[in-house]
């Protein structure tokens, strides 16, 4: 642990002396970096109390509940975030199963299916496949390191027009700005019974989140701090038994960047649905694309264009909408 922490602060320390600090050369793109943010539902490792208290619910599927397509532009001064409802029908490319040796042709499944059946490799293979993005890093958190990144950084702040309730996890917000603790915040990002939004509404208070996250680092300056930095990012990144695909030196160095990309610079969608299919009984029912407005979105982050134009400033539904997937600005999420 100690060693780690030592690698990490040498990281830190050097991006915090850098005036304008640079991922690595491998990833380097005129077209900018692309980075799968996956959120897993594993919670072996939350203690029986913190089940009691936060209600994460029963059995793990082992699937991603939060899917977000991070684009870092190529200047490193806009971030586009785009969110894949977990519903998504999906086609499966082909793999091996690494249990049986058995090579398993493409299939039907809902997007999070893919961790499921393949872990993150086939999850970023079947997010390519959908996207025709080329997915550079990623980056899969669970209950017990979500929980942990929160705390490591004193708690997020949110904000919430109206009162939020979910009887499943017991979220209970009232109107107004609340600094919520690694626990209560899990409760928040995983909601999905607060309104008939179901989970386009937890997207947006997913979104939310990451607006509240960033605004509390740049607020704190804790991307400063070598050591708090070095402790945020080993929470993250885990012990090493989960493979990620950041080694922490970038990381660190990826956090500094985005710790100095304003909200106003940072742009937040959800992949446009056409509607719900149920003509695949063996996987349920899913929410389908809209493959034209799908494909322009994508065509925009892959030439490292914005999804808002210049000079608008578009403002969320609350609940939002299955028919409306206007991208918009993070500035428009902040607490005031």
């Amino acid at each position: 642990m100690k060693r780690v922490l030592s690698s990490l602060i040498v990281s830190a320390s050097a991006a915090a002396l850098l005036g304008a600090p640079t991922l690595p050369a491998r990833v380097s793109s005129p077209h900018g970096m692309n980075i799968l943010l996956m959120g897993t539902d594993g919670r072996d490792t939350i203690s029986d109390a913190e089940k009691r208290r936060f209600h994460p619910g029963g059995i793990a599927c082992d699937c991603t509940d939060v899917l977000m397509l991070v684009h870092v532009s190529a200047h490193r001064d806009r971030v586009s975030v785009v969110s894949l409802p977990r519903d998504s029908y999906a086609e499966i490319p082909p793999y091996r199963d690494e249990a049986t040796g058995e090579e398993r042709p493409p299939h039907p499944s809902k997007i999070n299916g893919a961790y499921a059946e393949g872990g993150a490799p086939l999850a970023v293979r079947t997010v390519e496949s959908m996207t025709g993005l080329t997915v550079d890093r990623f980056l899969q958190v669970d209950f017990r390191r979500f929980i942990d990144a929160v705390n490591d950084v004193g708690g997020v702040e949110v904000c919430t027009p109206r009162r939020l309730r979910d009887k499943a996890t017991k979220l209970d917000l009232r109107p107004g700005k609340h600094r919520l603790g690694g626990g209560q915040a899990l409760q928040y990002v995983r909601s999905r019974k607060v309104d008939s939004s179901a989970d386009l509404g937890r997207i947006q208070r997913q979104q939310r989140f990451l607006v509240g996250a960033l605004r509390g680092l740049q607020a704190s300056r804790l991307l400063a701090d070598p050591v708090a930095t070095a402790r945020v990012v080993h929470t993250l990144l885990g012990s090493g038994r989960v493979a990620q695909g950041f080694e922490a030196g970038e990381l660190v160095e990826l956090a500094v960047v985005l710790g100095r990309v304003p909200t106003r610079a940072t742009e937040f969608a959800t992949v446009p649905i056409a509607g719900f299919d149920e003509t695949h009984p063996e996987i349920g029912s899913t929410l389908v694309w809209d493959r034209a407005k799908a494909d322009a979105m994508f065509g925009k982050l892959r030439e490292d264009r914005p999804l808002i134009r210049a000079g608008a400033s578009p403002k969320p539904l609350d609940p939002p909408r299955l028919a409306n997937s206007a991208p918009v600005r993070g500035s428009s999420y902040a607490c005031r």
